[in-house]
């Protein structure tokens, strides 16, 4: 069985409607060819830190941290569980990890520790300057060179399409 990371900091399917449903179709494919597990890591992008809360039987884990504002992470926990409610749907085996960490911090985490056949980026949020661009700095840039082709970006240009002209 394949295991995916897939890396969210908004909701899966506003990015998949906006996307003609790429990361979904993907994951579909996947699963058509054998078994898969995804496991959601939903970001929780430019906000303060939140306490870890563990719930082993819903399959939901958070990295420790700070006390964080309320909001900001039941949004984050409700992407998640929706993302993992619908990757269910579809067939795939599915949990989820709630994360505070900066998109390549948070990834370098959960992937340390755990076997994954390749990460998945679909995210709308991050940014980048054209100069972390130009020097290989960028968020996909610094995980393209850790998973190469095993990692995955939704939209497929995003943040990795900037060329020196």
């Amino acid at each position: 069985m394949r295991r995916y990371l897939l890396v969210l900091d908004m909701d899966l399917l506003a990015m998949d409607e906006e996307h003609d449903l790429e990361p979904i179709s993907y994951l579909v494919a996947r699963r058509e060819q054998e078994p898969c597990e995804v496991v959601v890591l939903s970001l929780v992008t430019t906000e303060p830190q939140m306490p870890i809360v563990l719930r082993p039987a819903a399959g939901i884990f958070r990295h420790p941290s700070l006390p964080q504002a309320p909001g900001m992470s039941v949004r984050a926990e409700h992407r998640m569980n929706l993302a993992v409610q619908h990757l269910k749907a579809i067939g795939c085996q599915a949990s989820g990890i709630i994360s505070e960490e900066a998109l390549v911090t948070a990834v370098r985490a959960e992937t340390g520790g755990r076997h994954y056949d390749g990460v998945i980026l679909a995210t709308g949020k991050q940014s980048s300057s054209w100069l972390a661009r130009i020097m290989g700095r960028d968020p996909v840039h610094r995980l393209r060179r850790k998973w190469g082709d095993r990692l995955i970006t939704f939209p497929k240009d995003h943040l990795d399409h900037f060329e020196v002209q």
